[in-house]
C-alpha cells in the first residue's frame, strides 16, 4: 500500500509544488499514459480523466502530515497548492522510488497550463481511436474549452515528447 504513497510522494518531490486539483489528476494521468506506474484507476469526468483513488491518497498524504495541502480564495473559486512536507522528504528517503525520467517529465507538465494538460490527457484517453474520431470527441465532449485543430496537433506532438523523455536512459 505504502509504495503507491512513496510513487506519489516522489512525484510531488519531483514537481516541488503543484498548483491545483485539476493539474495534479492531469499530471499523474498522463505519466501513467507514457509509462510510469502509477496504480490509481481513471475513469473519464467533467474535465477529462479523473481519479477518485488518487484523491483519496492525496487527502492520506494530509492526514499523514506527508503532503502540505494550502487552500487559496482565487477570484470565485478555491485553488489548492500541494507541496511535501520535511516529513514527507524524510518518508521518500527511506522508500525508494525507482522512476529516474519522472521528475524530468513532471517537471515539464507542471509548466504547462491545467486547459493544455486537460487536452493532453483527453488525447490519451481515447488513444485507442484514430485521431480524427479523437478530434470530434474532444469537439463534442470539450465544446465549451473551443480547442483548435492546432491545439489538438500540438497535444499530440507533447505526448511524443513526453514518451521520449520518459524512455529509460540506458
Amino acid at each position: 500500500m505504502l509504495k503507491d504513497h512513496a510513487k506519489l510522494m516522489y512525484a510531488f518531490a519531483a514537481s516541488g509544488e503543484i498548483i491545483g486539483r485539476k493539474k495534479l489528476q492531469k499530471m499523474i494521468y498522463i505519466a501513467k499514459k507514457v509509462t510510469f506506474p502509477f496504480q490509481e484507476r481513471f475513469t473519464f469526468h467533467f474535465y477529462g480523466p479523473y481519479s477518485e483513488e488518487l484523491t483519496l491518497r492525496v487527502e492520506e498524504l494530509c492526514n499523514m502530515g506527508f503532503l502540505d495541502e494550502v487552500k487559496e480564495k482565487k477570484g470565485g473559486y478555491f485553488q489548492y497548492r500541494y507541496t511535501l512536507t520535511d516529513t514527507g522528504k524524510e518518508f521518500l528517503s527511506l522508500n525508494e522510488v525507482d522512476m529516474p525520467s519522472l521528475p524530468g517529465c513532471l517537471t515539464d507538465m507542471n509548466d504547462q497550463s491545467a486547459r493544455f494538460l486537460e487536452l493532453v490527457s483527453t488525447v490519451l484517453y481515447f488513444d485507442s481511436l484514430p485521431k480524427e474520431e479523437v478530434e470530434e470527441k474532444i469537439s463534442t465532449l470539450k465544446s465549451k474549452q473551443r480547442y483548435t485543430s492546432e491545439e489538438i496537433d500540438q497535444a499530440y506532438e507533447y505526448i511524443e515528447q513526453l514518451k521520449e523523455k520518459a524512455k529509460p536512459v540506458n
